[in-house]
């Protein structure tokens, strides 16, 4: 039986790896304030660039060792008319009750062309609309890394056909905008100082005190907007999946991504080899 598609493109052991190393650094990135309390490193704003500038780094390891990998020029323009078709559609809705009209294109293709391609993906698509929108700043590595983690793991979801995938599609669609906003709180969360409130961050209180106040921010800040992404990502795939999913594996039928290249012998000269000797 003949593979019809294969990742547009391959990990390699050492790139699983290297994702895997980048993962934890990630949380770390993400999570320092219930570990290091402002000002440890100077100044309360050292912190965030310290991890955005580690997040860049790692996310170019990252691409490089996915590069090494097996990335092909099929793979490399699918990849460059996506991110350019997220860089166009997420100034459609951002700003408006929370409404993102990036991540549904990320998730479809992740689920399509590979973990690999969902996150490199997840990094350019950002990197281009936030160009695009002048949303370049200090926040920017974090909804890299973040919308990158978003497009890798639609890759690894469970195999399912139909309506059923859709439907898969659509919750993890909706658990990501949620999951999404949880994280990207947490660039910021720690420098809302206010010492007269429940939900502020407060340096040296124990972890559980300090999570409980940032789930209490987290809901009362954000709870509204994560729900618009939530709603806009499950209603997209919901609406438009089975039609992108089935261009997507269209094109990944034509490209053969990743397909071997094999030669034969022309069928003249192949004759010509196994002509009996003459006289």
């Amino acid at each position: 039986m003949t593979r019809l598609s294969a990742p547009a493109i391959r990990l390699t052991p050492r790139a699983g790896i290297v994702i895997a190393l980048a993962a934890f650094l990630g949380l770390v990135a993400f999570f320092w304030p219930f570990v290091v309390a402002p000002g440890t490193f100077g100044a309360s704003y050292t912190p965030p660039l310290i991890f955005g500038v580690l997040l860049v780094l790692v996310l170019s390891v990252v691409l490089s060792e996915i590069a090494e990998g097996g990335i092909n020029s099929k793979a490399l323009a699918m990849l460059g008319v996506l991110s350019a078709v997220n860089a166009a559609l997420r100034p459609l809705g951002a700003g408006t009750a929370g409404i993102e009209t990036v991540f549904f294109v990320l998730v479809l293709a992740g689920r399509v062309y590979g973990p690999g391609f969902g996150f490199t993906l997840g990094c350019t698509s950002l990197f281009a609309s936030a160009l695009i929108t002048g949303g370049v700043g200090p926040w920017m590595p974090y909804q890299m890394f973040g919308c990158a983690f978003v497009g890798m793991l639609a890759g690894f979801l469970p195999r399912a056909t139909g309506r059923r995938e859709v439907l898969m599609l659509a919750v993890y669609g909706s658990l990501s905008g949620y999951l999404f906003g949880f994280l990207l709180n947490l660039s910021f969360w720690p420098f809302s100082l206010d010492p007269n409130s429940s939900i502020a961050y407060l340096p040296g209180l124990p972890f559980t005190e300090q999570w409980h106040r940032y789930v209490a921010f987290d809901l009362a800040t954000s709870l509204g907007w994560d729900t618009g992404r939530a709603v806009t990502n499950f209603v997209c795939i919901l609406l438009a999946g089975p039609a992108v999913l089935t261009t997507f594996r269209r094109a990944a039928r034509r490209a053969r991504f990743q397909a071997p290249v094999r030669f034969a012998p022309h069928r003249s000269e192949g004759a010509r080899l196994h002509k009996p000797h003459e006289g």
